[in-house]
């Protein structure tokens, strides 16, 4: 009876410790990644909104937003920061596009997807520049600015929640399964062994 009472614990021991490795690699991945993203972005710790920019070098239409975004910095100049990320030659930098785009689910494929300008600010986007964009653009900067920090929408904390991610997480949790399956073989083995010898 005592190899079947230390079986159970042994087969409790099994189930929940793989469940608990896993949790805790998760949780800190996730808030390493967090804090990537955030460096990365360039945290803003002024009461200024992030205009993120995604630009191609010798694009005409990026040049335009560039100058537009130059000419109303003495009025809005307080109240944004350009977050500047040039795609057409920074493969960082358009890895970073790409997930982007793919946060906001607008992301078909790299033909379909990657045009620049390309322009976040809080839950707001704009691809391309026009004229007609830009009461948009500062009513999203205006809008986001009238926010408390803690309450404003920052694309680059989300970068993390792609299905990417949820793909890695579900290969740890068929790992923690088999560990289960094996080690309820193996203990059910054990217990049937153990009643053959008692009988």
């Amino acid at each position: 009876m005592n190899k079947i009472k230390y079986l159970v614990l042994a087969l409790a021991f099994f189930v929940f410790v793989p469940f608990v490795a896993f949790a805790e690699d998760e949780v800190e991945e996730t808030t390493t990644e967090e804090v990537e993203t955030t460096e990365e972005a360039g945290e803003n710790n002024t009461n200024e909104v992030n205009v993120y920019f995604f630009r191609g070098q010798g694009c005409p239409h990026c040049e335009e937003a560039e100058e537009w975004f130059k000419s109303i910095e003495d009025e809005y100049g307080s109240k944004f920061k350009i977050v500047d990320y040039e795609t057409w030659y920074n493969e960082d930098n358009k890895e970073v596009f790409r997930k982007v785009l793919k946060a906001r689910n607008e992301y078909v494929s790299d033909d379909e997807s990657l045009g620049v300008p390309y322009i976040v600010i809080g839950n707001k986007s704009w691809n391309g520049f026009a004229e007609n964009y830009i009461s948009e653009i500062l009513d999203a900067i205006n809008s986001e600015y009238a926010k408390a920090d803690k309450d404003r929408y920052d694309i680059m904390k989300y970068l993390g929640t792609t299905s990417e991610k949820k793909e890695d997480n579900s290969g740890n949790d068929a790992i923690a399964l088999l560990l289960i399956l094996a080690a309820a073989l193996g203990i059910g083995y054990g217990i049937s062994s153990a009643r053959k010898k008692t009988n």
